[in-house]
């Protein structure tokens, strides 16, 4: 199976053929698989070099002449480095784009904590009018891609990792899906995050459901969940713990609820180690998180 960046770089080179308005922005990561596509298309194929806050901002100016730019690099150059350019050149000048990154939260552990970005949902949660898809599985990366391009002027952001599930799921209308169902408690899956979950819930008697798109959070979809169960909900998201807990109590507002959010950590990690040992010290490995579950439901 191709990697969800693999699919980024496939679906993209493919559809800058045949849309005269797609552009791909590029700080060298990725440049190698984009080169076929340069060569076809040099004025909207455009590498910036180690330049993150000119990535943006060629990025923000290719918009305000009607093209729709996609800019991708890690997301930590992409999301934390040039903020700023983020903020301003998307959002104060109301222009769309597709920001897409790669390495999630922990997916190159060897790069350090330089090249992690745990903090980059919640840091764009501080923004307005951001579309937030995390895909679990490079199906759903092609999917969600291809519905981003596809989406006027919005501003978007493809958050895409090296974990994925074993099967994709089908998206349809991008809202939050019902895996299982149970009354004991409601537990809310994100993206390559939600094979751990069956696992950990396998047996119990939860609801489980599925979010490859988080923002706009479906506040419908968790209240009508929570309606059929009892209202305690358990957010596993696979970037910064708690990321969503606001916006879960925002959903429930009128209805008595607990929430227990899991997710990664604000403690640094100084070993690289591996991905699975990183997703076991943040307690997201199967095994914990029906641990974490259960105490709580208790």
């Amino acid at each position: 199976m191709d990697t969800m960046r693999e699919r980024f770089i496939a679906v993209t080179s493919r559809l800058l053929d045949e849309d005269p308005r797609l552009a791909v922005v590029l700080a060298e990561i990725s440049m190698d698989g984009f080169r076929p596509a340069q060569e076809r298309h040099p004025d909207r194929v455009i590498n910036v070099g180690i330049r993150e806050q000119l990535l943006v901002g060629v990025g923000g100016g290719l918009a305000l002449t009607g093209l729709r730019p996609v800019l991708h690099t890690f997301a930590s150059f992409l999301v934390e480095r040039p903020f700023e350019q983020v903020k301003l050149d998307f959002g104060h000048q109301g222009t769309g784009g597709v920001l897409v990154s790669a390495s999630a939260s922990y997916d190159w552990p060897a790069g350090g904590f330089t090249h992690m970005a745990p903090g980059d949902v919640a840091l764009l949660d501080t923004l307005d009018g951001w579309t937030v898809h995390v895909p679990g599985h490079p199906d759903e990366a092609e999917a969600l891609l291809r519905h981003a391009y596809a989406a006027g002027d919005d501003r978007v952001y493809v958050r895409l990792s090296q974990q994925s599930n074993a099967a994709p799921r089908p998206l349809g209308d991008l809202r939050f899906q019902t895996v299982r169902e149970g009354r004991a408690g409601v537990v809310l899956a994100v993206g390559p995050l939600l094979d751990n979950v069956l696992a950990a819930t396998e047996g119990l008697d939860v609801t489980v459901l599925y979010a490859a798109t988080v923002r706009p959070f479906d506040d419908a979809a968790l209240r009508a969940a929570a309606g059929r169960a009892a209202a305690d909900v358990v957010l596993v998201e696979p970037y910064l713990a708690g990321t969503s807990a606001a916006a879960a109590a925002q959903a429930l507002v009128d209805v008595p609820h607990r929430v227990l959010p899991l997710g990664v950590g604000r403690a640094e990690l100084r070993r690289y180690g591996t991905i699975d040992e990183h997703t076991a010290a943040h307690g997201l490995d199967a095994g914990s998180l029906r641990e974490r579950i259960t105490g709580f439901l208790r």
